[in-house]
């Protein structure tokens, strides 16, 4: 059984930094697509930004050169490092995992249901607040 288990989330300052966790356990596919989608209420889940098993991310246009991702295959860990943030950062943050590096862009998934169509486990999220 695979499981996320996202940490890290909290309030900041217009321009300010957090960096958020994604505990992994259970996952034992050799490819994957793995990363980071967030959502406000009432919107749609978006794709954030991916990682794939050759280590290849990906980034939406509206995070590009702000947030980073990472992974550490030791401690089986996957990181967001959010800098420069934006009111319209705003949203619960969700950790996402998927079998194959196939479609493992983050500009393909913009809409809930292509999400959770490509990822079948996802994390309980974790809040992140952007305050200008």
């Amino acid at each position: 059984q695979v499981h996320l288990v996202e940490s890290g989330g909290g309030s900041v300052q217009a321009g300010g930094s957090l960096r958020i966790s994604c505990a992994i356990s259970g996952y034992t596919g050799r490819d994957y697509c793995m990363g980071w989608f967030r959502q406000t209420p009432g919107k749609e889940r978006e794709g954030v930004t991916l990682i794939d098993s050759d280590g290849i991310p990906t980034y939406a246009d509206s995070v590009k050169g702000r947030f980073t991702i990472s992974k550490d295959n030791v401690e089986n860990t996957l990181y967001l490092q959010l800098n420069s943030l934006k009111p319209e950062d705003t949203a619960m943050y969700y950790c996402a995992a998927g079998d194959s590096n196939l479609f493992c862009r983050a500009t393909y998934y913009s809409d809930s249901d292509s999400a959770k169509k490509r990822f079948p486990h996802w994390g309980q999220g974790t809040q992140v607040t952007v305050s200008s």
